[in-house]
C-alpha cells in the first residue's frame, strides 16, 4: 500500500509552526536530533573559512539552519553548509534551492544516508558542483565534483591533506578544518 507523500509546499507551511525541526524526504518527514560539539566546530569552521574567502564576491555562505529545497526529490534539508552564488536565491529569505556547494559533517547516525540517498538527492540540483562529505572519526573528507561531462567524480583526502573546492577556488588546510576538535 502506498502512503500518501506530503508535497513541499505543504510540509513548508507545517514546518513553519514546528518548534523541531525537521526534514522532508521524498515527501516524509523526518525529526532531526542535535550534533555533538566536534560536528558542529568543523561546520564552524568550514562556515568561517568560506565566508571570509567570499566576502565582497555574489555567492553567500549558509549554515544548518537554512532549508534547502530539492524539487525534483520532493525533499526539503538543512545542510550542515552550503554556498549559493545565484541571484534567484537572494530574494528567498526562508530556503535555497540553487547551490554550488553542499557540505555535510558525517555522523554515525546519518553517515549512511548522507553518502546515499541523500547524495542522489543532492544531484538532482542543476547547480551543484560539488558536495563534500567530512568524517570526524578518520578525519577524511570526500569530495564529489561533477565533471563538464555530467558525471561526479570522488576526490579523497587523507588526514592532514588540504582540501581543493574549485567550485568557489579554495583550499582549505586540515589544520583550519579541525581546528579546535580533540
Amino acid at each position: 500500500m502506498q502512503r500518501d507523500r506530503l508535497e513541499i509546499d505543504a510540509y513548508l507551511a507545517w514546518d513553519h509552526t514546528q518548534t523541531e525541526r525537521s526534514q522532508l524526504v521524498d515527501g516524509e518527514i523526518f525529526a532531526m536530533t542535535g550534533a555533538e560539539d566536534r560536528h558542529v566546530t568543523v561546520a564552524g569552521n568550514v562556515y568561517i573559512a568560506l565566508r571570509e574567502h567570499l566576502r565582497d564576491s555574489p555567492c553567500r555562505v549558509y549554515m544548518s539552519d537554512m532549508k534547502l529545497r530539492v524539487d525534483a526529490a520532493r525533499s526539503v534539508f538543512y545542510p550542515d553548509v552550503m554556498v549559493t552564488c545565484d541571484p534567484r536565491d537572494h530574494d528567498s529569505r526562508l530556503l535555497k534551492q540553487h547551490p554550488c556547494l553542499v557540505v555535510e559533517v558525517l555522523s554515525p547516525s546519518t553517515a549512511a544516508f548522507d553518502r546515499g540517498d541523500k547524495f542522489a538527492h543532492y544531484r538532482q540540483l542543476p547547480s551543484l558542483a560539488e558536495y563534500l562529505l567530512i568524517d570526524l572519526d578518520t578525519r577524511r573528507c570526500d569530495l564529489y565534483r561533477k565533471g563538464a561531462d555530467g558525471l561526479w567524480v570522488l576526490h579523497p583526502t587523507e588526514p592532514g591533506q588540504a582540501l581543493s573546492l574549485a567550485s568557489v577556488d579554495l583550499s582549505l588546510s586540515a589544520q583550519r578544518l579541525f581546528e579546535q576538535v580533540d
